[in-house]
């Protein structure tokens, strides 16, 4: 279907003034009397806080007050603190001190004096399993908790046997049993009747987020609203828990997050120190100002979950995958942590469709900083396991790398995971197919494995998936008297311009230039809707669907309003863009500025003085504030959905690897969505191609390490953490979409943010182990020296097992 802006390209709002420098983020903010605070950390893995002297420090000048855990909001386990009476990872604020300068601030934190008690800690998930190991909370070794809705598994000291150790042998991860688990058909039966069965450990790297822009946040009080200006990926999404963490009604939060340099999901919710300005404001009656190091950002940043885990695939002879069995044991960090290791089932569940599967998990607790979901959670690292394997039953089985993957690939209606979820669309297969003709996989294939010299070239293909939308929150639209429609979202800014592209569906269903529309985002007092946070490849769905509903409820209004004062009925009338107009007769007509004036004069629902039963709060207090200013478009989307929308990614790979020194060179890339109609085609490419980046750290690249004999962290540092630089990425890189419409979206939208990175981790992953004749590491992330080694016939320098280290 032909859209007047839906899959054009435009150039949103915010892209001259991030470029200009006239954006302003977090720290960019400053206000009168503003005094600064900075973090004491914690030096120890796990202790507890016998007593705080802060005497000395409160003494020098300059200095204007501290907080402690008792001065800060109590927060439910196992949710992490806001400070730590007992922090469990080096790096857990423990206090924060406020002083008319930073170099004030952090002198007075040299005057304090911390008597902290050690306790036990671990940094390995099979070490805390092991009978009589160490725990990393005093309470429990294993648990998930603190997500409304979101099934928890119960805090809990939960050990293996040593016979389950001993029975595993070494390098193979022990099949003690697990909290969680579920299945589907015969999977004994099936793996019986597999002609090839493929039975790996592996091991997935704990990684950083490496958000751009550190955690910064300014918080001041004024009139009884506290104003937080912070760096959030999401937007009203965030209020609710940020009020709480304050200790305040969600009411009285003034949010302004207009720009975040970065989330990539460790933001997509309010996170503990962004509280802590707006609390010691409160007690010193000063605006405060909180900046976030670098270093700092890898202790209160967050991070991904690592595995260690264990797979059994059987395959029949033409390559169908008839049985998988999977064991993930996930690192938690010490706190709530995510549901990585659930979605890694779901990933192999659905991409591969096996005919039976065997599914169980673990979240256990370590002393390193908090997990939580980054970018495509649990199924990104899942896929960087699955899909060599893949490429070893295709190279052992004699079948085409691409055919094996069509051959398992869902479609419309697959099912999934142990409640059999259902994906309306899946267009995967298609993504294959594109790619594979733009790419000429046929010939390109030949030429992997070819050397020349010591370095050796890789081709491969790769796939991956995540879940793509959700429903159930509102949208807000407003046309004013002077013609003009004003798009109300409550989407955050994460760097990729979905504010704006959903916006569009708004303007699209209302037939507006997309010149004569003005976008309300980035601040609470533009009154703005309840919008879900902007994670998970939902936004190009969920809040298309919002926009969309809010903007048939102003068509309708627009009808009925041209009804009253022009004749006959709603249904009678169309629209054009600038006016309402009866069919039968276009002269006769009501402009959208005159129906906006109209709406005032009318009141009621047209002005936004009634509005739904079924909206937000959140919601309800925008359109009360707006009341009377236009014609008030406002809806709760209710449209029905019809299982778990889903988005697809296929990745085509070329490299060179040097054999002699384990550097590779990635030459050339290419990705296809399957991501419904697309809205926005550059704001597409550039997911592809940045989330592709990001893979190609996960793959090889980017890393955690924690001394086992300390709980000392070595990588508190881009360049020890390692994120891809340009000297990582290819000069050339493509990114298409199939662009076929799913249909549970009214103008067929879903997002896919997630899937590019894995799809991106796992094509370099198979295109080394092309280049070395098939050789899986099982493991993330590939170094060189892991190659060197390999190539040398010498051991790794890790155990197989092994995590947190080099």
């Amino acid at each position: 279907m032909a859209y007047k802006l839906v899959g054009k390209n435009f150039t949103p709002h915010d892209v001259v003034a991030k470029v200009t420098g006239q954006a302003k983020y977090a720290e960019d903010f400053r206000a009168d009397g503003m005094v600064f605070c900075r973090l004491m950390l914690s030096p120890m893995p796990h202790a507890r806080v016998r007593s705080i002297d802060a005497s000395a420090a409160l003494k020098m000048p300059g200095v204007l007050g501290i907080l402690t855990p008792e001065d800060v909001t109590p927060v439910p386990e196992p949710l992490p603190p806001i400070l730590a009476r007992e922090p469990k990872y080096v790096g857990e604020p423990i206090l924060a001190v406020a002083a008319v300068d930073e170099t004030t601030a952090q002198d007075a934190m040299e005057k304090i004096k911390v008597d902290l008690e050690p306790l036990p800690y671990t940094v390995d998930p099979l070490q805390s399993l092991f009978p009589g190991g160490p725990n990393a909370r005093l309470d429990a070794n294993v648990g998930l908790g603190g997500f409304p809705g979101i099934p928890e598994t119960p805090l809990q000291n939960f050990k293996w046997t040593a016979a389950d150790f001993a029975q595993a042998g070494e390098g193979r991860l022990p099949e003690g049993k697990t909290p969680e688990e579920w299945s589907y058909g015969n999977v004994r039966a099936e793996f019986a009747r597999s002609k090839l069965v493929l039975d790996e450990s592996f091991v997935t790297a704990s990684i950083s987020h490496h958000s751009m822009e550190p955690r910064s946040c300014m918080a001041y009080w004024q009139n009884g609203k506290c104003f937080v200006h912070g760096s959030s990926q999401s937007h009203t999404f965030i209020i609710p828990a940020l009020a709480m963490l304050i200790g305040i009604k969600p009411e009285d939060v003034v949010l302004i997050a207009e720009y975040c340099g970065g989330g990539f999901g460790s933001k997509g919710n309010a996170y503990p120190v962004m509280a802590i300005p707006a609390l010691m404001s409160k007690k010193l009656g000063k605006p405060v100002m909180m900046r976030i190091s670098r270093a700092e950002e890898y202790f209160v940043g967050f991070g991904r979950s690592g595995f260690q885990g264990r797979i059994k695939l059987g395959f029949r002879a033409d390559g169908r995958l008839l049985a998988a069995d999977l064991l993930v044991v996930q690192e938690s960090g010490p706190q709530t942590g995510f549901w990585d290791y659930r979605n890694a089932g779901d990933a192999v569940s659905l991409v591969y469709q096996p005919a039976a599967m065997r599914w169980r998990g673990i979240p256990v607790y370590t002393n390193t900083p908090t997990r939580t979901a980054q970018r495509g959670p649990g199924f990104n690292q899942m896929i960087t396991v699955t899909e060599p394997l893949i490429d070893r039953a295709a190279r052992e089985l004699g079948i085409d790398r691409l055919a094996i993957r069509r051959l398992n690939n869902p479609e419309n209606g697959s099912v999934y995971g142990g409640q059999r979820t259902r994906v309306p669309s899946a267009y995967i297969k298609d993504a294959l197919a594109k790619g594979a003709a733009k790419f000429n996989w046929d010939e390109r294939k030949k030429r992997s494995g070819k050397r020349n010299g010591s370095k050796v070239t890789g081709v491969a293909v790769a796939q991956a998936y995540h879940p793509a939308g959700f429903f159930g929150f509102d949208g807000l639209v407003r046309i004013t008297p002077d013609g003009k429609l004003h798009i109300h979202t409550g989407v955050g800014n994460l760097g990729t311009f979905s504010h704006s592209a959903t916006a569009r569906i708004a303007a699209e269903v209302l037939k507006y230039d997309w010149e004569n529309t003005v976008l309300e985002r980035g601040d609470s007092r533009r009154h703005l809707p309840w919008n879900l946070g902007q994670f998970g490849s939902n936004t190009s769905f969920t809040m298309s669907r919002t926009n969309y509903v809010a903007a048939m409820d102003a068509v309708a209004k627009l009808k009925e309003i041209a009804a009253r004062d022009l004749g006959g009925k709603p249904d009678d009338y169309d629209l054009d863009g600038t006016k309402v107009f009866l069919k039968a007769n276009p002269a006769k007509s009501l402009t959208y500025a005159a129906a906006a004036q109209r709406a005032i004069d009318l009141g009621g629902k047209f002005s936004g003085k009634e509005m739904p039963d079924d909206i937000n709060p959140i919601t309800k207090a925008s359109v009360t504030a707006l009341a009377g200013t236009g014609l008030i478009g406002v809806a709760r989307d209710t449209l029905p959905v019809g299982g778990q929308p889903s988005a697809f990614v296929a990745a085509f790979i070329e490299i060179e690897l040097d054999v002699e020194t384990g550097q590779h060179r990635i030459v050339d890339y290419l990705a296809v969505a399957d991501c419904g109609t697309v809205i926005h085609p550059a704001g597409l490419a550039t997911q592809i191609k940045g989330g592709a980046v990001q893979g190609f750290g996960m793959a090889c690249l980017e890393h955690l390490v924690y001394d086992p004999q300390n709980g000392l962290p070595a990588t508190v540092g881009l360049h020890q953490a390692k994120p891809a630089t340009f000297l990582d990425v290819p000069l050339h890189m493509e990114a298409e979409g199939v662009d076929k419409p799913d249909p549970t979206s009214p103008l067929g939208t879903k997002g896919v943010g997630e899937p590019p990175l894995g799809a991106g981790a796992a094509a370099l992953l198979c295109a080394i182990s092309e280049a070395l004749g098939g050789h899986v590491f099982n493991r993330t992330p590939v170094s060189p020296d892991m190659i060197v080694n390999f190539t040398a016939g010498r051991a790794q320098s890790h155990k197989p097992l092994q995590v947190n280290t080099f």
